[in-house]
């Protein structure tokens, strides 16, 4: 679990890598987290594929959050996020 902060104090905690919540919720989780449009578009592709979509966005679900968050200028917290970050390609 790693911790991001935006410039105006805002805080995250995101899980990296597999999302159970996302395997076993589908597209609320999202909608929990206030990503509307990753909700749509996991609503949508797991109407289509009967599901199966909802596997794979397990896998992927959590680093495109992360992206997400890092895009709109959140930053990691502590070190440890930092050092998580890093070892996972997702900051430099």
């Amino acid at each position: 679990m790693i911790r991001l902060i935006a410039e105006d104090g805002q805080m995250r905690s995101v899980k990296v890598g597999f999302s159970w919540t996302v395997f076993f919720f589908g597209f609320l989780v999202p909608i929990c987290r206030g990503d509307a449009k990753w909700a749509v578009i996991m609503f949508a592709a797991s109407v289509l594929t009967l599901f199966f979509a909802q596997l794979v966005f397990s896998f992927t679900y959590n680093g495109t959050y992360i992206r997400e968050l890092l895009s709109k200028g959140y930053r990691p917290e502590d070190e440890y996020s930092r050092a998580v970050l890093v070892a996972k390609g997702y900051i430099a």
